[in-house]
């Protein structure tokens, strides 16, 4: 293997080797990819990597590759082939002139690799973005403290049906995965998916366990680090731990108390005002209406 502390740098980042992994720092420079910013660096430990690839990239360039296992990634997991070339964290693009280079690397890596058919990780060997992290969707605000995840209703652009619902906090021992769908594509969002939840879910617009993409909302360098957070956390049956930490299924009816925080009064009336105008607009009726001013005056 090539000496501990080699160094390869390329556009945007640089791969540092290890004995037993490379870590890979992310420049933070104007032209850097946001997710890269936002990232920061991560270290792949060899076992996480299936395979490794040069190829010639475009206008003078090579890419060098580097697969990782199926299951090992909580974010290539929640990407789910979303991603675009130029925001993979995998690849290494760099001069053409330094293709020889390149390769030794490549080969010294693809010599310490376990056998191509390791087939799939059995828990996650590279550790997920660190919490507390949130950003805004279009219908609302998502925060994730590492126990719990909570959506926030924004009246401009959430449904009656989540008007109706409420601001939803979940607990990861409830949760047992994500659905991540890239804000670069059509109907992206990001859905709750919950053990307990029954039937097929509808539309995330409609849904209280999801929230939307769109409009410069919930951009990827913000949506999916939180999502692989909150898949690490489901995962691992409880808060998000660190790769190497054994963690099993919580006790059988214990669930994570999260307390509520008090709400800005200013906040309290106009959510008020709003279920007022759906009140008014007959989506929803007396009773729901009378339900939910005394849940929000609760908060006060």
């Amino acid at each position: 293997m090539a000496r501990m502390g080699d160094v390869l740098a390329g556009f945007h980042a640089a791969w540092e080797f290890e004995s037993d992994s490379v870590l890979i720092r992310f420049e933070r420079g104007i032209r850097t990819p946001k997710l890269f910013q936002a990232l920061g660096e991560r270290r792949i430990p060899l076992d996480a990597i299936a395979s490794v690839t040069l190829t010639p990239g475009k206008r003078g360039t090579v890419v060098l590759r580097a697969e990782p296992r199926a299951g090992a990634d909580p974010l290539m997991e929640a990407a789910a082939g979303q991603l675009r070339d130029v925001c993979d964290p995998y690849r290494l693009v760099l001069p053409a002139e330094r293709e020889t280079l390149a390769e030794y690397y490549a080969d010294e890596l693809r010599a310490m690799l376990g056998p191509a058919d390791a087939g799939p990780a059995e828990r996650y060997l590279v550790r997920p973005p660190e919490t507390p992290l949130q950003f805004k969707a279009y219908d609302g605000k998502a925060s994730f403290d590492g126990k719990s995840v909570a959506f926030r209703w924004f009246w401009t652009g959430a449904s009656s049906a989540k008007w109706k619902a409420g601001d939803q906090t979940f607990a990861v021992a409830d949760l047992c995965g994500v659905e991540w769908r890239s804000p670069e594509i059509f109907e992206g969002h990001l859905r709750l998916l919950r053990r307990e939840a029954g039937g097929r879910p509808g539309q995330a617009d409609q849904d209280p366990a999801a929230v939307v993409f769109g409009l410069g909302y919930g951009p990827v360098h913000e949506s999916l680090p939180f999502a692989a957070a909150v898949l690490a956390a489901a995962r691992s049956g409880g808060p998000a731990v660190l790769p190497d930490v054994a963690s099993g299924p919580p006790a059988a009816g214990v669930v994570p108390v999260v307390p509520r925080a008090r709400r800005d009064p200013a906040d309290i009336a106009e959510r008020i005002r709003h279920l007022g105008e759906l009140h008014e607009a007959g989506l929803v009726t007396d009773d729901e209406f009378t339900v939910k001013k005394a849940e929000l005056l609760a908060e006060l």
